[in-house]
């Protein structure tokens, strides 16, 4: 009963997070949108510069009157004319809605960047941006046969994420985030950011079942797993497993000590340099570790 609590803490603090990132984007898209329109307006209702061919109106001129000596000597000296020009308040104005429209464009380029390089931004995005819209359009029936699809390939590959999600089942990126968020916001599954992917499973399992999946046995320590795997309740010693892997003792004592505080391993024997084999919670994380490596690597 604790386990499944936990689980459903641990599901509800990460739909938390994830509707907190929604709200943002979406905040963000709709500033956005509101910069665009407001300078795209602004553009386009400036007053036009009246045109009727008269220089004086547009550039004031002040003409310097001459000295009476120069006017006795001809008219052959003009008046020097003197330039008022306007001051910087209209260059401010004229240059408010580039502003607005490059502010828009940066904040909507920005968005699109992240969902490129991250996954857990991408999904936030089509959370926020697309769900919506197909909320409105779907079917119950295809929603439902969709959903029952995502949750049987959940329960069977937990911890899989996003982008292998929706490439093993065919579905769309939108597709995929409205029917993931429908599904957590109703407590059926679970998720959590690992990295730059977001991974997925049913919340059902176990705290110690999502502890293995969020952190694999992983590299040199699931290579000792497999090896004192295949030997059974015999285990194997130090030096054999050093020479069937080939690495050095410091490295293998260094990982046998973490397996056997993670209460993975366990000695086969009494003596006093005894064999190693693998304890029942190691089989346990062996078989969920093979399985997120197999379903990485198919993805």
């Amino acid at each position: 009963m604790s386990n499944h609590l936990t689980t459903s803490v641990i599901g509800i603090a990460a739909l938390r997070i994830l509707m907190e990132g929604v709200r943002t984007v979406r905040i963000v898209a709709a500033l956005a949108v509101a910069a665009l329109l407001a300078g795209g307006w602004m553009m386009n209702s400036a007053p036009l510069a009246e045109d009727d061919g008269s220089e004086e109106e547009q550039n004031p001129v002040i003409f310097a009157e001459g000295d009476a000596a120069e006017d006795d000597r001809g008219e052959d000296e003009e008046s020097q004319p003197v330039v008022k020009r306007g001051g910087g308040e209209e260059d401010e104005d004229s240059a408010l809605p580039g502003q607005l429209i490059a502010g828009g464009i940066g904040a909507l380029g920005s968005l699109l960047v992240g969902s490129a390089f991250f996954e857990f931004v991408k999904v936030t995005v089509l959370v926020a941006l697309v769900s919506p819209m197909l909320a409105r359009m779907k079917s119950n029936r295809e929603d439902m046969l969709t959903r029952g699809r995502l949750l049987g390939y959940l329960e069977a590959n937990p911890g899989i994420h996003f982008s292998a999600l929706r490439d093993a089942l065919g579905l769309a990126n939108g597709v995929t985030a409205y029917h993931l968020h429908f599904l957590e916001s109703s407590g059926q599954i679970i998720s959590w950011r690992d990295g730059k992917l977001r991974r997925y499973a049913i919340s059902s399992l176990t705290k110690e079942e999502v502890s293995r999946i969020k952190s694999p046995i992983l590299g040199t320590r699931l290579a000792i797993l497999e090896v004192l795997a295949s030997s059974g309740n015999l285990g194997m010693s130090g030096p054999d497993i050093r020479k069937k892997l080939q690495i050095s003792r410091q490295l293998l004592s260094h990982h046998l000590s973490e397996l056997r505080t993670g209460g993975m391993i366990e000695a086969a024997s009494e003596a006093r340099r005894p064999n190693w084999k693998v304890s029942d919670s190691g089989h346990d994380a062996l078989t969920v570790s093979k399985e997120v490596v197999r379903i990485e690597a198919a993805a």
